[in-house]
C-alpha cells in the first residue's frame, strides 16, 4: 500500500467519526496550547527581568551592609556589622581604579506638603553621580548639584507622579516642598521612567544624601552603587572594592557585594527552572491526550475487526496493517498539534498586544518542541492498538473474533 493511500485511508476513517475525532483533536490542542502558553510567558518574564537590570545600569556592583553566606548549615551569628559610610563611598571612588563612579543610596519614607496636599513618600538620598549610575533623565530643571557629598544643599528633585499630584500642574521648579520637618527647594523633575527592580522613579524625591540621612537620622547608607568603566573591569571593581572597604572596616569583610550579572544568572536561572515546570505541568495535558488516542485506537480496532480480517485475506501483511493504524494515530497527534500551535500563536499574540509591558512572543525552539512532543505521544499511545490490529488472525478476524 502506498503512502498516499496510507494517508487518504486513515483520513476517511477519521472522518467517518467526526465527533470522536474531534473531540481527540481538542485534547492535544488544549495541551499545545497550554504548553505554548506558559512558556512564552516564562521565556517574557526571563526577558523583562533582563530588560529590568539592563534599566539599573550597566557594569554595577552594589555593595550591600552585611555579610551574606551561602552554606550547608544554619547561617551563623556573632560578630559586628559596620555600617556604609560616606568616607567609604569616597574611598571607593578615589582608590579603585576601575570604578568610573561611586554613589551613596540612603532611603526613608515621609509626608510630603505643598498646597495643602500631603502624602507619604520615599525619599532617596543621593549625590549627582546617581543619575549616570541609573540612568535618569530629566524632564525640567536640573539634577542634583555635584559636590562633597558630607555637605548637601537643602533642594530636591521629584518624580513625575509626586510632581503631578502635589502641584497639581503648577511649575514645580522654584517652589518650596516640605518634606517631613524639613523644607527644600525644587531645582528638577525626573524624566517618566516607571518601576524598576520594585522602586517606582516616578512616585518619589531625591534628596542629597546628607540631607537624606539627617531627616531620618540615620547613621548609615542603604547602598553604595558602584559602576565600572567596561563589563570586562567588573571582577576587577569588585576586587578592588572589596580590599578597599575590608582595609576600612578593621580587616573584616562585613558586607556583601553583588554584581549586576550575579543577579541576572540567579534570577535566570530561577525563571529557567519554573519555565521548565510550568512546561512539565502543562506537558501532562499531552500525555493525557495521547491515553484518549490510545482509547480511541483501542476502540477503532474492535470496531474494525472484519476490516482488519478483509485486508489480511487480500494480502495484507503485518506491517502494513501496523501502519494503517499508526498513521491514523499520527493524524490525529499531528492534526491537533497544528491546532494547537495556531490558536496558542493568536492567544500569545492578543496577551502580547493588552499586556505590552511584557515582551510576550512565541518561541519557535518551543513550538518545535511541543511538535515533537505531541507527535511522540501519539506515537506512544498508538502503537499498542496498532499491534493489537496487526496481530489479528485473518480467519478471527473475518469472523469478528479479537
Amino acid at each position: 500500500m502506498r503512502r498516499r493511500d496510507l494517508t487518504a485511508f486513515a483520513f476517511q476513517t477519521l472522518t467517518l467519526h467526526r465527533l470522536r475525532t474531534g473531540l481527540t483533536l481538542a485534547a492535544i490542542a488544549i495541551g499545545v496550547t497550554a504548553v505554548m502558553l506558559l512558556t512564552a510567558l516564562g521565556d517574557a518574564a526571563k526577558a523583562y527581568v533582563v530588560r529590568e537590570f539592563a534599566g539599573v545600569g550597566t557594569n554595577l556592583v552594589i555593595v550591600v551592609p552585611g555579610r551574606t553566606e551561602t552554606s550547608g548549615g544554619m547561617p551563623s551569628f556573632g560578630g559586628t556589622t559596620r555600617d556604609l559610610t560616606l568616607e567609604d563611598v569616597l574611598a571607593v571612588a578615589r582608590q579603585c581604579p576601575a570604578v568610573r563612579r561611586a554613589t551613596p543610596m540612603s532611603m526613608g519614607t515621609a509626608p510630603a506638603e505643598y498646597g495643602g496636599r500631603s502624602r507619604d513618600i520615599r525619599v532617596i538620598g543621593t549625590t549627582s553621580e546617581f543619575a549616570d549610575v541609573r540612568k535618569l533623565a530629566m524632564e525640567s530643571g536640573e539634577y542634583l548639584p555635584p559636590g562633597d557629598p558630607r555637605q548637601g544643599e537643602h533642594v530636591v528633585v521629584l518624580g513625575t507622579k509626586v510632581a503631578r499630584e502635589l502641584f497639581q500642574g503648577e511649575n514645580p521648579l522654584g517652589k518650596t516642598l516640605r518634606v517631613g520637618e524639613w523644607r527644600l527647594r525644587v531645582i528638577g523633575v525626573l524624566a517618566a521612567k516607571g518601576i524598576s527592580l520594585g522602586i517606582d522613579y516616578d512616585d518619589q524625591v531625591q534628596v542629597p544624601v546628607s540631607v537624606g540621612l539627617k531627616m531620618f537620622d540615620q547613621s548609615g547608607l542603604f547602598r553604595i552603587l558602584a559602576e565600572a568603566v567596561n563589563p570586562q573591569a567588573v571582577p576587577i571593581a569588585q576586587r578592588e572594592m572589596r580590599a578597599v572597604l575590608t582595609r576600612r572596616h578593621d580587616d573584616e569583610e562585613d558586607f556583601t557585594l553583588i554584581t549586576q550579572n550575579a543577579m541576572l544568572q540567579t534570577f535566570g536561572a530561577v525563571i529557567d527552572a519554573l519555565t521548565g515546570g510550568l512546561a512539565g505541568i502543562a506537558a501532562i495535558s499531552l500525555a493525557v491526550a495521547g491515553i484518549g488516542i490510545m482509547n480511541v485506537m483501542l476502540v477503532s480496532v474492535s470496531e474494525r475487526t472484519g476490516e482488519v480480517g478483509l485486508l489480511k485475506a487480500l494480502g495484507a501483511r503485518r506491517r502494513q496493517i501496523l501502519q494503517v493504524f499508526l498513521v491514523e494515530a499520527l493524524m490525529l497527534s499531528g492534526g491537533g498539534a497544528l491546532a494547537g500551535i495556531v490558536v496558542g500563536l493568536i492567544a500569545i499574540a492578543i496577551a502580547g498586544g493588552i499586556w505590552t509591558f511584557i515582551p510576550l512572543r512565541a518561541s519557535p525552539i518551543w513550538i518545535g518542541v511541543v511538535l515533537v512532543l505531541a507527535m511522540g505521544a501519539g506515537v506512544s499511545f498508538g502503537i499498542l492498538p496498532a499491534r493489537r490490529a496487526a496481530a489479528l488472525d485473518a480467519a478471527d478476524a473475518l469472523r469478528g473474533r479479537h
